[in-house]
């Protein structure tokens, strides 16, 4: 029986081992990801680049009943950055989002959010930002300012962001990541739907925090002849 059970085992070590053996080497090599893990950021490089949609997010969330938050982002945008490699304080930001595109994961919700009572997605179909400087703000923090457009009110809005440095995608297009995050009062652009709770506070918070993951692209440059 003892016989029987060591041979078992030995069968099931030997499986597991060939499961993550490929070519005869460890297909997890602890050492090998912390190569690979470690990465080399290439200075910025001037120019115009344009927001991927598909690895961005242009995200926000408010308080819900004062005990939780409610999360959502608008999935169909564009924006383009012009990126001053010699003095990042002159770059400027613009973008567009779609209203009917807010996505908080409910529907019946996000068709709530598109009428009147919010957004009114049929009569501001679009809401738009564009910087009017950049400030530095010690030694990698910088603060965007510019006018913010919401249900056809303009205000000005400051976003702290923080850059992540240059890569070279697969496809030899450069990219490099953009965090920023701010907090708004939706009052401030119509926005008040919304009811006092018996023991206090609001069914929907006033204070909505946008949190805007950004990757710009700028093209690789076409051979000669092209």
């Amino acid at each position: 029986m003892i016989r029987m059970r060591n041979a078992i085992l030995a069968a099931v070590l030997a499986a597991v081992t060939a499961t993550f053996t490929v070519g005869g080497a460890p297909a997890w090599d602890i050492g090998t990801q912390e190569r690979v893990a470690r990465v080399t950021y290439a200075p910025v490089s001037g120019g115009d680049y344009n927001i991927d949609p598909a690895h961005s997010i242009i995200g926000f969330s408010i308080r819900h009943l004062e005990i939780a938050w409610v999360e959502g982002r608008f999935k169909d945008f564009k924006g383009t950055v012009h990126f001053d490699e010699s003095d990042v304080t002159k770059s400027s930001v613009e973008f567009t989002a779609k209203i009917e595109s807010i996505d908080t994961g409910v529907e019946p919700r996000d068709k709530h959010l598109r009428t009147a009572d919010f957004f009114d997605a049929a009569k501001y179909p679009e809401m738009t930002f564009k910087s009017t400087r950049v400030e530095r703000r010690g030694k990698d923090g910088y603060v965007l300012h510019g006018d913010f457009t919401l249900k056809g009110v303009t205000k000005p809005v400051a976003l702290p962001f923080t850059v992540t440095g240059a890569i070279t995608d697969p496809w030899g297009n450069t990219r490099f990541g953009v965090s920023a995050q701010t907090k708004i009062d939706r009052r401030d652009y119509g926005i008040t739907w919304g009811k006092a709770l018996e023991n206090g506070g609001l069914d929907v918070g006033n204070e909505v925090t946008i949190n805007l993951q950004l990757e710009a692209v700028k093209p690789a440059p076409k051979p000669a002849g092209q």
